[in-house]
């Protein structure tokens, strides 16, 4: 498995995988809106790293998106000091397979190479799998960072420190 940055070839591809694992997730609902949001890898890339799990160098299983810091147009509640994570899938076929962990890690490896502070991200309460994921990773809850975006969809926010604070 290989962790990089996706290629344009790939954006397609990539903003494919992210729908479909949404839309595996049991209990969840992905508007039109935000699934045209999650294909759309092209309009990611220009303020945002995207990153992607290959095997064999091209094909592809799973995609994430790193938001820097607070100034990226991608930023959702990220603070000073802080980096985050934003729509990770994995193709559904290929869950549980360490992609999703491997993603994580690169983005937590990121943003310590850029010397900040922690790593941010929201997920939904029907994403339990997710939620193991971050807490295994060393992600807290910080329920007072919780938002809705809209009012059926809460999301909860989890935060990895990566300094002492």
């Amino acid at each position: 498995m290989e962790i990089r940055t996706v290629r344009p070839g790939e954006y397609r591809r990539a903003g494919e995988i992210v729908l479909a694992a949404y839309r595996a997730i049991p209990g969840g609902t992905t508007s039109d809106d935000y699934a045209a949001e999650l294909v759309d890898v092209a309009a990611r890339v220009g303020g945002a790293e995207v990153l992607v799990a290959a095997v064999g160098g091209t094909t592809l299983l799973g995609c994430v998106t790193f938001v820097a810091g607070p100034s990226s147009p991608w930023a959702e509640g990220v603070e000073g000091g802080e980096a985050a994570i934003r729509m990770l899938g994995v193709d559904p076929l290929a869950q549980q397979r360490g992609f999703g962990r491997a993603l994580v890690e690169a983005c937590v490896e990121r943003a310590r190479s850029l010397g900040r502070e922690a790593v941010l991200l929201h997920t939904t309460p029907w994403m339990t799998a997710a939620h193991r994921l971050y807490e295994r990773a060393g992600f807290l809850r910080v329920p007072e960072r919780d938002w809705h975006p809209t009012p059926s969809v809460p999301l909860l926010a989890y935060r990895k420190p990566l300094i002492r604070e």
